[in-house]
Parts: structure tokens; sequence; C-alpha cells
């Protein structure tokens, strides 16, 4: 029970701030989508990501264990999914990166720090940051519908990951004032992002949320396996070990919806991958607690 109360703690407040936008839109209210993606991806969630980066403690080898686990997990991910979306049929452009990336930071993060610690959370942000730069690199990529890589390394979050790597390796620390105002910068990418995503949402067709729960168990399904899998093959230990697992678990991140709509993908069918995935959470999240603890 007391996990069951955790995850609806973390999972229902994403629900409520999704639920103002569609009421916001429902009532006639004017919404500037692209001005709201744009302030978003270039500004709070890089300075959301590098905030994070600089302020973890981790040792090293834990560190390169942890690393490298995620970045094998996210490759066979994407040869799964890839394979999965070809026999189905489906646009890669749209859905393979929400299949990869979960929402590893605005449910994976909280959810890992309660349920692990301070220590637990530390291994989350290295997760968080890996997947960030797939997401921000190779996801981009995907969801612009190719074109020269560089495209992807104009993306201001990509540079706030690896920026923010650099001074987690070094321990290195901007200025207390400095750090002050990202940190303040950054948490209005969370709520903004979110409440974006309820505008999309006041726009979907039931069937195309039906299609996007089906998707989502598979994913779940798919995601878990793989990181099982891939964490006792690096035979990690048991707190990066669990919070492998987790982060890789996580429901479709709210910005493979951002991305979807800055680079004209159909974004509507990526809202409905986020909402089903995230109700679904409500129940598997709970489960893959219990296995892990």
């Amino acid at each position: 029970m007391d996990l069951i109360l955790t995850v609806l703690e973390i999972v229902a407040p994403v629900g409520l701030l999704g639920a103002i936008g569609f009421v916001w839109v429902k009532t006639g209210h004017e919404y500037r989508m692209e001005f709201i993606t744009r302030l978003s991806m270039t500004l709070s969630v890089p300075a959301l990501i590098f905030t994070a980066l600089m302020k973890t403690e981790i040792e090293p080898a834990a560190l390169t264990a942890l690393t490298l686990a995620a970045v094998v997990a996210y490759l066979v991910l994407t040869l799964i999914f890839w394979a999965l979306l070809r026999l189905g049929h489906l646009s890669q452009r749209t859905f393979l990166a929400p299949m990869i990336f979960g929402n590893t930071g605005n449910v994976g993060l909280p959810l890992a720090l309660f349920a692990f610690g301070e220590a637990g959370f530390a291994y989350a942000v290295v997760v968080f940051a890996v997947m960030a730069i797939f997401s921000f690199t190779a996801g981009v990529w995907l969801v612009s519908g190719g074109g020269s890589p560089l495209r992807a390394l104009r993306e201001p979050v990509t540079w706030a990951t690896l920026l923010g790597a650099v001074f987690l390796w070094q321990g290195w620390q901007t200025p207390g004032w400095l750090t002050n105002a990202l940190s303040l910068l950054g948490q209005i990418a969370i709520p903004v992002m979110l409440i974006t995503l309820g505008v999309a949402v006041a726009r979907l067709s039931a069937g195309r949320l039906g299609r996007a729960f089906v998707l989502s168990l598979v994913r779940a399904g798919v995601c878990v396996g793989v990181a099982v899998a891939v964490g006792q093959w690096f035979g990690l230990e048991p707190v990066a070990y669990a919070v492998l697992v987790l982060q890789i678990s996580t429901p479709v991140a709210v910005t493979s919806y951002m991305l979807a709509e800055k680079y004209g993908a159909d974004s509507e069918a990526v809202a409905g991958m986020v909402i089903a995935s995230t109700i679904l959470a409500v129940a598997s999240l709970p489960l893959t607690l219990g296995f892990l603890i």
C-alpha cells in the first residue's frame, strides 16, 4: 500500500497539471503553443538538466558502470522498437522516440529518491543524463525526419547535458547566485510542459488513445525486460540495478511530445502515448518497485 501511495503522489500531479491545460483550452482561453515550446526547450529544460547533473555526487567506478549499462539498454531498446514498428507499419518518426525514452526526469528522479534515498537519486540522475543525450541528439534526428546530424547538435538541451556531465565529472560548481538563478529557471520546465501536454490532449480522439494504450503496454513489458537483463549482465550493485530498471520503465517522456510539436511529427499521437503510459504506470510502477525492493 505504501508503494502504491508513493507512486500516486508522483503521478497525480502529472494528471492534475495536464487537466489544467485541458480545461484551459476547453474553456476558450488562448494558448500560444509555439512560444511555450520554444521557451521550454531553449531555456527551462536545459537549466533543469544542467543543475541536476552539477549537484549530483557519485563515485567514478559506479558512474562508469551505470553509464555503460544505460547506454547499452537504450541501444537495445532502439533496435527492438525499430523492428516492432517496422512490422506494425507505424511511423518511425512519430513513434520510435516515445517508445524508447521514458519520463526519467519528473517521474523517475523523485520516485528514485523516495524509494532508494539520496544514493538512488544520484544514480537516477546518471540514467537521466544518458537518456537526455540520446533523446536530444539521435531522438531529435529521428523526429525531425533526418537531415544533417548538426541539426540535432544545435539543441540547447544537448549542450546543457554535456556541460552538466563535465561539471559532474570534474566536481565543479557555478557561483551560488548563478546556481540559484538556473535552478529557478529549471523549476518552470516541468509544470509548463505538463500544462502544454494537457492542451494537446484536449484535441485527442478516442481511436488514437486506444492505439496509444496498446503501444504503451508493449513498451512497458519490453522496457522492464531489457533493463533487468542489462542490469544483471553488467552486475550492477543492488541500488544501481534497481534504479536502472525503474528509470528505463518510466512512462513516455513529456519532452517526446514537445519535440514532436516542434518538428512537425504527429504530436497528438505522441500526447496520447504520454497519457496512456502515465495511466498504466499507476499500476505498473508499484509492481516494478515491489519486485526491486
